[in-house]
């Protein structure tokens, strides 16, 4: 399965909304360095789809704003 999310990173509080079933905004506290913000939203998607972390990596958009995970079973 694939989810799209859009993340904003260095924001005041953490916050996830869900615009359609496979498509969310993440605002992480995290800044975009050192894979930081990128750690942060596999855990905050895995416990949102309770699935493991290690189920939940990033497909596509490392350094982008705009990132496809997919999420193995």
């Amino acid at each position: 399965m694939f989810v799209k999310v859009k993340v904003k990173t260095g924001a005041k509080k953490e916050l996830i909304v869900e615009k359609k079933s496979d498509v969310f905004e993440v605002s992480v506290k995290e800044k975009a360095e050192r894979n930081m913000a990128n750690h942060r939203v596999i855990s905050i998607m895995s416990k949102r789809l309770k699935v493991p972390e290690n189920k939940v990596r990033i497909k596509s958009g490392h350094h982008k704003p705009s990132k496809i995970l997919e999420i193995m079973d």
